[in-house]
């Protein structure tokens, strides 16, 4: 837009709901997620009659909040959730605490009862309806939040909620709106067109960047580890621009597994807990680390991060600078916006005479040739191989725009064994880690990407948390593949009692259980399918995309006492991951 501010009618008087539906509107705003309540009642009409927005309504508040955080990070327009008071705002609580850890831009906009019903500063719990002090409660997972106090501050509240969700780190914001604020008039001369802050850039620091190349010049085995935070920062074209230009190997975490296509040469695989085994390897064999929008979290480092860090040198680049040295100690730290910093190291790189890495990566490839991801469990289950399967899946899904993962065993081996080519996302709940996640975020994800296509791997414990959204796919008709990997029990933390447990099994298999997917796909109106065995695979992966326009679902029945293999085992360093076993190669030796 090439003004500030877009114009209407001067001194236009316009009610608060049919303001703030414009604005979301033009800033980029184009469909609003949420289910119905008293409070917001004034702004669903407003949506109605304005008839520019897509009203998305789903069967849970914690659904919207979730599929508003997929629309953001897809799109990086901040995504809208709407809830009403007390319950309907609370509900939202999940999905908030998971954009504020997965840095994604969001909006999310709370009713409230009229002004004179807030109870302020009485020693009572409670005076209005439903009143429930949700900005004290959302504050802590949060960027910003707000309750509107005069009709008048509503323009200047909405363009700093914008402004703050999508600059810098991005993340939520909350909105709280009393129901007497929103059906006041106020007269206006513009609507604000919100555009992100834009820091003063920091001095470009030579003395860092030239210690980076003189290590790289130096080093036998140079390594990049990727996080969530390139594409957070919007930055993944000049991340890919810079790999290929400094031609060194990249790991990534969960939250960066689309990072680089599958066949790249210079794609690794994901570390961490539950990372391919050949990548931890990996990374503790590297004498050089480029650490780029990761936050070296217990799930990728392990507990034992002097181990990980070993004798190598760091360099962490991250625009927080909370997030440096905070575990992982001794990093050289460098600051910055990592727009900023891929920009200005691609250029300087120009200038710098490094090697091929072609020794380092024959290195790399023989220990990912010895352990293989689809042997991990070769020999301890029956039936279908998840990491097999999602190889499979891979292949025959070339038209998904994007797969999104629901959280738990399923979750590692999509992330351990997907084929993603250049243009597929890879969307999860990273930080917050909640079950529930993977159908209402494909939800968000399908409208941000419409009409292409969209998979969705959840478990049978994570599907039913959310399972009520199938009728919201049904309703819109959403090319949505539903692939529910149904184990019959709650996969991750069964395999934790089993380890820690002795194998016993409370709340995970024993008083749990799950119903027929196929059953209840097909009273939703989805077209469903249930496999057990592998040769039934392939045709089965065949009638899910016999119609890609449509919603379809399958049930793969996997082997209950299935692991999510490899895992770090417990207070032991990232390179001992159960289950212990002896490469044939005998590679498993750090040197």
């Amino acid at each position: 837009m090439n003004s500030n501010k877009l114009r209407i009618d001067k001194n236009k008087v316009m009610k608060v709901s049919d303001y703030i539906v414009q604005f979301l509107h033009d800033n980029g705003v184009t469909c609003v997620f949420e289910m119905s309540g008293g409070m917001i009642t004034h702004i669903l009409d407003s949506l109605y009659k304005n008839g520019k927005i897509r009203i998305v309504s789903t069967h849970h508040e914690q659904a919207a909040a979730f599929a508003a955080d997929a629309f953001g990070r897809m799109t990086g327009v901040p995504g809208v959730a709407m809830a009403t008071s007390g319950p309907g705002a609370t509900n939202l609580l999940t999905g908030i605490g998971s954009c504020y850890f997965d840095s994604s831009p969001a909006l999310f906009i709370t009713g409230q009862v009229n002004r004179n019903e807030i109870k302020g500063n009485r020693k009572i719990r409670q005076l209005g309806f439903q009143e429930t002090d949700i900005v004290s409660i959302a504050l802590p997972i949060t960027k910003a939040a707000w309750q509107a106090q005069t009709p008048e501050e509503i323009p200047e509240l909405l363009k700093q909620a914008f402004v703050l969700a999508t600059s810098g780190r991005p993340g939520p914001v909350l909105l709280d709106i009393p129901m007497d604020v929103q059906r006041a008039d106020i007269s206006i001369q513009e609507i604000a067109n919100a555009k992100s802050i834009t820091k003063e850039k920091p001095p470009l620091n030579d003395h860092l960047y030239e210690k980076l190349f003189l290590n790289l010049r130096n080093a036998k085995r140079p390594l990049t580890l990727v996080g969530g935070g390139v594409r957070a920062a919007s930055a993944i074209h000049l991340l890919r621009n810079f790999i290929h230009k400094i031609r060194i190997p990249v790991v990534f975490s969960l939250m960066a597994v689309d990072i680089l296509p599958y066949d790249d040469p210079l794609r690794i695989g994901m570390i961490g807990s539950y990372g391919n085994r050949w990548a931890n390897l990996t990374i503790a064999k590297s004498d050089v680390l480029i650490v780029i929008g990761s936050r070296l979290d217990v799930r990728q480092t392990g507990s034992q991060t002097t181990a990980f860090k070993g004798d190598k040198k760091i360099f962490h680049i991250d625009c927080e600078e909370g997030e440096i040295n905070n575990r992982v100690i001794g990093c050289n730290a460098i600051i910055a916006d990592i727009k900023e910093f891929l920009t200005t190291a691609s250029r300087l790189i120009e200038d710098q005479q490094l090697e091929e890495q072609t020794e380092w990566l024959k290195e790399i490839n023989t220990l990912k040739q010895s352990w293989p991801d689809t042997a991990e469990l070769a020999t301890s289950i029956s039936g279908i191989n998840p990491n097999i399967f999602m190889h499979k899946l891979s292949k025959i899904s070339t038209q998904a725009a994007a797969y999104v993962s629901d959280v738990g065993q399923h979750q590692m081996w999509a992330a351990q064994s997907l084929e993603l080519t250049s243009n597929q996302r890879f969307l999860t709940s990273g930080g917050m880690g909640s079950m529930g996640f993977g159908l209402p975020a494909a939800i968000g994800v399908a409208f941000a990407v419409s009409p292409k296509p969209v998979v969705v791997i959840a478990g049978d414990g994570g599907f039913q948390s959310n399972i009520h959204e199938l009728q919201t796919v049904v309703r819109n008709q959403l090319p949505m593949k539903i692939v529910v990997l149904n184990n019959h029990c709650h996969g991750m933390v069964r395999q934790f009692q089993e380890s820690y447990f002795e194998g016993r099994y409370q709340s995970t298999f024993w008083g749990y259980s799950a119903p027929d997917f196929e059953a209840i796909s097909t009273a939703y109106g989805i077209p469903s399918k249930t496999i057990e065995n592998e040769n039934e695979v392939e045709q089965a992966l065949q009638w899910l995309w016999s119609d890609p326009t449509k919603p379809a679902l399958l049930q793969v029945i996997i082997d209950t006492f299935a692991n999510a293999y490899p895992k770090i085992a417990f207070g032991s360093p990232n390179t001992e991951m159960e289950p212990f076993t002896k490469s044939p190669k005998n590679t498993l030796d750090i040197e």
